[in-house]
This record gives structure tokens, sequence and C-alpha cells, in this order.
């Protein structure tokens, strides 16, 4: 999965392999039915390849600037030629845009297509209208225009041509429901500049402290990219069911909007000065959680559907022939307790920044810590989202006392209406119960859960919140501990899975953000140079165009889980803002 780039367009993405095949698109949106799945399947499942008809030609890739425009260089003995690919933002259909320019010599070029609907498995109903190609099956339909002839073969649209040095040839693929007119085109040479104006002119926006850290830069593209524009949702991954082993069951469906990956998101964002994010998704969470607060869930669909139903695409064969591919989520359904605390303390540093308050978001604030006052004694599935029963985890009573905690201070600092004593009381009986029933003395560490011996990645997170000051001997306990048991190299599990029942079975890589949050204990603990050392070892794992996985496998060198991920990506960013506040006198009161 390190073969990818992305390109997007702010309410969908594509995956662009090195080998010039767009292998996974969803139209229109990311949690939509797939038109090209060999990301999960075989060629047959859907592609759009695009390079020289030359098998020995070379490739190098770069984003243009900081952008989400991708340019392709392809190497022959007979010339060179560049391919720019790239998703202008829209407002009405999703448009994919190539780009052919000669840089050198005569090089012959294909372009093949090969649509299937329905994650794969649709072929349509394929059509030459008005000089267009029109694929037609069930609600879906897309047309393909170029200025080079194009023809049909073996149920795909094939296109052989050539160019020269200067020449230039272009292909613009199009999404409309299939009820309705083909949409008036766009020009696709013409749309090369807005776009990338758009994101260059997004990131200049960022008061990143980091200055111009490129491995920074290129995260926030990657998490401004994950958002969907029209109600400010932001999923965890584009993907789905890319595996977090080889060959294993461990498949999950990302396209959907955890409230603590996004949460998390938008922490990383509001650092880096992007406070017109957090006002749509504060916007987005207003709509998404309307109702009753017994009926929250952990992740809503992009615009805030709550049904999102898991069934397995068992004519896909999976990534590396890891099945089953998953569409849907039923963790959905989970109680997961941490996510309350998670929503309070990231509308709380909006509060707390150019963002400020809102009535509305108050209102929702207060009946939530209603409904959490009644549920914060139960056990839950916890953030990994086990399947193997519910427990205490320490991490959901952490940010429980996080949700009392935030509350508690809205009141008493910015006078906002509330109970603040009984929210304080109730932080107060949170933390000392934390302190008695999930800390193991004899370890000097915090553990997964009440009672239990297994230890989770997830309690590095305890001084982070301000649940413990940093310099606590339990908290340099705990640091001292997961690094020792859960870390090898660095590369941190988020638990063991021989000692945590799970229910899934089998094993994973490396979480990448567990790692960062490896990092940024031990910058909070003073051993900033190890800090240091550890995120520099994480940026080098990006791939070649800076993107992260979910996971990482040390032994054989390689990604694993949905790419690229959220979590991995505001992990660095938010690691770069603790080594700088750490390595900065004057913004260590920032802790």
């Amino acid at each position: 999965m390190e073969d990818y780039a992305l390109i997007g367009d702010l309410q969908t993405a594509a995956l662009v392999s090195r080998r010039g095949s767009i292998d996974w698109l969803c139209v229109p949106r990311f949690d939509s039915p797939a038109c090209f799945a060999a990301l999960i399947g075989t060629d047959d499942n859907g592609h759009w390849r695009l390079c020289p008809q030359d098998a020995d030609a070379t490739s190098s890739r770069h984003y243009r600037g900081d952008t989400l425009v991708l340019e392709t260089e392809w190497s022959t003995d007979s010339g060179s030629v560049r391919v720019i690919d790239f998703m202008p933002p829209r407002d009405a259909a999703p448009d994919v845009v190539r780009i052919v320019q000669g840089i050198s010599g005569r090089v012959a070029m294909r372009s093949e297509v090969r649509l299937r609907f329905d994650y794969g498995h649709v072929v349509p109903w394929v059509r030459s209208i008005d000089g267009q190609v029109v694929a037609i099956a069930g609600p879906d339909a897309v047309s393909l225009r170029s200025d080079v002839h194009q023809y049909g073969r073996d149920f795909a649209t094939y296109a052989d041509f050539e160019v020269s040095a200067g020449d230039q040839a272009w292909f613009v693929l199009t999404w409309h429901p299939s009820h309705e007119d083909v949409p008036n085109p766009i020009d696709a040479i013409d749309s090369l500049e807005p776009t990338e104006s758009f994101w260059t002119e997004w990131i200049g926006r960022s008061t990143d402290a980091n200055g111009t850290s490129e491995e920074v830069t290129r995260s926030l593209l990657t998490l401004k990219a994950l958002t969907y524009a029209p109600s400010g949702g932001i999923v965890a991954a584009p993907t789905t069911s890319l595996p977090e082993a080889l060959g294993g069951s461990r498949n999950w469906d990302y396209r959907f909007c955890w409230l603590r990956d996004a949460t998390m998101t938008l922490s990383a964002m509001l650092r880096t000065g992007y406070t017109e994010e957090a006002h749509a998704w504060r916007d987005w969470l207003l709509r998404a959680i309307a109702g009753s607060p017994a009926d929250l869930q952990i992740m809503y669909g992009v615009t805030g559907e709550r049904r999102l139903p898991e069934f397995e695409a068992g004519w896909l064969p999976g990534f590396a022939s890891s099945a089953p591919v998953r569409i849907g989520n039923a963790a959905a359904e989970q109680l997961q307790l941490d996510v309350f605390g998670e929503v309070m303390d990231v509308l709380a540093l909006a509060r707390e920044s150019q963002v400020g308050a809102s009535d509305d978001a108050w209102s929702m604030q207060r009946g939530l810590m209603r409904h959490l006052t009644e549920v914060w004694t139960q056990p839950d599935e916890g953030i990994w989202e086990v399947r193997g029963g519910r427990q205490h985890f320490t991490y959901s009573k952490v940010m429980a006392w996080v949700a009392f905690d935030r509350a508690a201070r809205a009141v008493e600092r910015y006078g906002m209406g509330g109970p603040a004593k009984q929210w304080r009381a109730t932080a107060d009986e949170i933390h000392r119960e934390v302190c008695e029933k999930a800390y193991d003395s004899d370890r000097n560490t915090f553990t997964q859960a009440y009672g239990s011996k297994a230890l989770d990645a997830a309690v590095l997170l305890i001084p982070q919140v301000g649940f413990l000051p940093p310099e606590d001997p339990r908290v340099v306990g705990t640091v001292e501990t997961v690094r020792r048991e859960l870390a090898s190299d660095g590369f941190v599990r988020r638990y063991l899975t021989e000692h945590t029942d799970d229910g899934l079975g089998g094993d994973e890589g490396a979480f990448l953000i567990c790692s960062f949050w490896l990092a940024d204990s031990l910058a909070m603990i003073g051993r900033v140079g190890e800090a240091r050392t550890l995120y520099e070892k994480l940026v080098a794992l990006r791939n070649d165009v800076g993107l992260l996985a979910e996971e990482y496998d040390p032994v054989a060198g390689r990604m694993l889980g949905n790419f690229p991920q959220a979590f991995s990506h505001l992990g660095l960013v938010n690691t770069a803002w603790h080594l700088n506040t750490a390595e900065s006198p004057l913004r260590r009161s920032a802790y």
C-alpha cells in the first residue's frame, strides 16, 4: 500500500499507484461504492492505468509543491513524459483529470479504463455519446472524455497514442447519477491552475509553529483531504479493509467519521491555526448527535448517517488475499466512553481559541454530561473497539474524567451555566478510582483495564490530557513500562493480542499513532533527545509522497492498515508540536 499516492476533491479520494493505475475510487462520496476496486481485488475489479506502453519504463513521482496535484515522470528508451493527476475541488459532479505532457523524445502511451461499479461487482453498459464514452449501471453513470481516440475491447476502454516533447493529451472522468444528463464538461487544462491554487492558498493559512516543516505540511494537506467539505465531517481514512496483518481478517471500513479521530484531527488543526475547519466540524457534530444523548454513537456517516450496517463483499479477494472485505462498520453500535472526553476536550480547545463559545454547542455538551453522569461507571468496548466483551478500560475512565473536568472548567473559567461542583466532584471520584484500580504498583504502570495485568498504549495519553503531570512517578513508570513491553525499536503495539481478549484473533502490526504517543510522552517527561530520534524514525517511514498508513510491520518493513490514515498523520502533527514545545523554553507553559 506504500505504492499509492492520494488525490481528492474534499468529497472523495482516489489512490494512484506507482505504475500509473488508479486502483481505488468511490464516487460521489468517500463512503460510496467503488468504481475502481483493484486495490482490494484484482484488475478485473476496476482500475484506470495510464502509462507508457514500454514495459521497461521507469518512473518517479511527487506532489506539485504543497498541493494534492500528483506528477509522475516516466522515462523510456525513446523519451520521457509527465502524467499529472488531480481532482478539482467541486460544487457538483466529481472529476478525475489526467494530463499527459511530453518532455523529450517520443513516447507511446496507453490508457486502460476498466470500470466496475458496486465495489468491482457490476460490469456497466458502455456506449459512445457525443464523442465521449458513457458507462451506466443502476444508479451510477460515468463519462470519459479525451482529446485522443478511445475504443472498446474486452469490457474496457483503451486509448493508444504518442506524445512528443511539448505535446499534451488529456482525459477527464466524471461521475453523475444515471437518471440525470451528463454534466457540463470541465476543461482539463484550465482546471489545473485553480486546483493548484486552492491547495497552495489553504496551506498558506497555517500558523504552524514548526515553520515550513515538510512532513507537517504534507500531513495537514492529507488531513484536509479527508474532510468532507459539504458537511465538515472528517473520515478516518478513504479506504476499507486494508489489512492489519497480511492474509489476516482484521480488515475494517474506515470511510466514516469517528468522533475520536475527528476530534483529535481538529486538535491538530487548531494548533496550526485552522479555525474554519473547527467551526465546520462543530456544526457537523451538532447535527450528527442531535436528539437524545443516550443515542450518541462513536461514528457516523459523512453527513451524520447513523446506520452503518456491516457486510462482507465475498466477490473481492482482499488486499494481498486478506479476506474478508468489509463494507460498513458494526462498531458504530458499541459503547465507548472515551468519546465523551474527546468531544468535550476539543470543544474546550475550540472555546479557548479563535473559534469561541456557542450556545448551541454548550447546550449539547450539557446534555452529554447528563448522560455521562449516568453511564460512566459502566464497562465499555474501549478505544480499540474490542469485540471480546466489555471491560472497565483505563483510558475510557481517564477520558470520562476529562469530560467532567472540561465541563467544570467551562463554568469555572468561562462562566458557562452548569453544575460545576457536581462535575468537579465526579471528576475527583473518577480520578481516585483510576489511581486505585488501574495502577499496578508492582510494575509502576497504569494497565489496560481495572485489575488487569495487560498493557495498553492508550495510557500514554494520561499526561497529555492533564490527568497527571508528566513528572509524576506513575507517569514516568508507565512510559518506561510501555516502552519496554509494547515497543520494539520504538514501534509500539496498541496492546499484546495474546494478553487481550479482543474477540478477533490473529496478530497485527505496530500502531503508528501509538508510536507518536510514545515520542510525545518522552518529550513531556524530559527525554527530548530520545523523543526527537523516535520522531525522525517515524517520519522516515512515510512513502515517497509523504503518506502513512495506520500500522507498520517492522519485520517485513512495510505498511499495514487503511491508507492514508488520519490517526497517523495527526499523530505526526501533534508530536512535532510537542517537540517544538519541549525544545522552546518560551512555550513550555503550553503544557
